[in-house]
């Protein structure tokens, strides 16, 4: 409740109706979620009312633009339940929970004068489930999702850019969603790089004191691929860092076993050759984990297959972790260590049973 009447007076001595509107109407909830009807109904009459999703995205203003490239800064989205699952290990789904349980009890914390836990650093190589982790709390938090890409964000004129920054906030502060600034490093570099501009170091400055502004019931995520460059006075801006590193073989597995799901396989029953997908997906991401999986199904069905071939997988697999290395016969030696019949592998490779004996002996002889 205290954060609520804090923004509805901060909107009306800043003139901004739009924001003691939106404000108002989360008051009305609150009040109303802890048995003050007469009070909620009173100030939800005088706000009109907003008690549905496309209202309250309708609540956002024009999308900011860029000055000179004229093209929209932000993406907005409501946040909708789909068919993603997403699996982490143990740590970091305690952490997710801990951040999102914070959130939900802000006002407890700020009645014994503690800040609330509402900014989240997300980094981790491509492909291991920020952007979607960003779209989970969104759902888990009934909150409109504003995204960023901080590479779309920077003018050639660093001026602009300080602007661009400035608009974004500005923007997700009419009312509490998520601010999901992606490609994070783009701009929170470090200051004192001798090869930067002085005008760069007062744009990464901006971005900070627009953090440090930053609404306590919103949640700001920033996503990034390369934590090396970020600024020490960026990393303690934030109260939650998460790694999100290639997930370990107990996450494979579960990745494996609901990729699996997909369509019917023929290795459903073996232990050996799941055990086998789980090991050669070693360091891989979830995202190209899916990828393997989606295209071995899709090059199974216009092969004709009704199912998912363990043989396929494995092609797959070579294919992707080695795309300068194709050949028949490395391509063969792959699928042959990693539990493929000779058959399979002749039929898959499209090669003669015989040159695929030929590498059978040759990796057998060599151990």
């Amino acid at each position: 409740m205290y954060p609520e009447l804090l923004k509805i007076i901060d909107g009306g001595l800043q003139s901004n109706p739009q924001k003691v509107r939106n404000y108002s109407v989360k008051l009305a909830n609150y009040l109303e979620n802890n048995g003050e009807y007469n009070v909620a109904k009173k100030i939800s009459k005088l706000v009109n009312g907003m008690n549905t999703r496309t209202a309250e995205l309708d609540s956002f203003t024009s999308k900011p633009l860029d000055s000179e490239a004229h093209v929209e800064t932000v993406d907005l989205s409501i946040p909708v339940q789909t068919d993603e699952e997403l699996f982490f290990d143990s740590f970091v789904e305690n952490e997710i929970l801990e951040f999102l349980k914070a959130y939900d009890k802000r006002d407890l914390l700020l009645e014994h004068g503690i800040e609330s836990n509402n900014r989240l650093l997300l980094y981790g190589e491509p492909g291991t489930g920020k952007t979607s982790l960003a779209r989970f709390i969104s759902l888990q938090t009934n909150l409109p999702l504003v995204t960023t890409r901080l590479d779309g964000v920077v003018s050639s004129l660093l001026g602009s850019t300080s602007k661009n920054i400035r608009k974004v906030f500005q923007y997700a502060a009419q009312q509490p969603c998520i601010l999901f600034l992606d490609e994070f490093d783009v701009l929170a570099k470090v200051r004192d790089d001798k090869n930067e501009l002085g005008e760069l170091k007062r744009v990464v400055n901006s971005l900070i004191q627009n953090i440090d502004a930053f609404d306590s019931n919103s949640i700001l995520i920033a996503a990034t691929n390369r934590p090396r460059l970020l600024d020490a006075a960026i990393w303690r801006r934030f109260d939650t860092k998460l790694e999100l590193r290639t997930p370990n073989s107990k996450v494979r597995t579960q990745l494996i076993n609901h990729f699996s799901k997909i369509m019917p396989t023929d290795f459903e029953r073996d232990t050996k050759k799941k055990a086998k997908l789980v090991e050669i997906t070693n360091q891989l991401t979830p995202d190209a984990i899916k990828t393997i999986f989606n295209k071995a199904a899709k090059n199974c069905l216009l092969r004709g297959d009704n199912k998912l071939s363990y043989a396929q997988l494995i092609l797959e697999t070579f294919i992707y972790k080695t795309p300068s290395k194709i050949n028949d016969e490395s391509a063969a030696k792959f699928m042959i260590d990693n539990l493929v019949s000779q058959n399979d592998t002749a039929n898959h490779l499209s090669i003669s049973i015989r040159k695929v004996r030929s590498i059978y002996k040759e990796v057998k002889d060599n151990g």
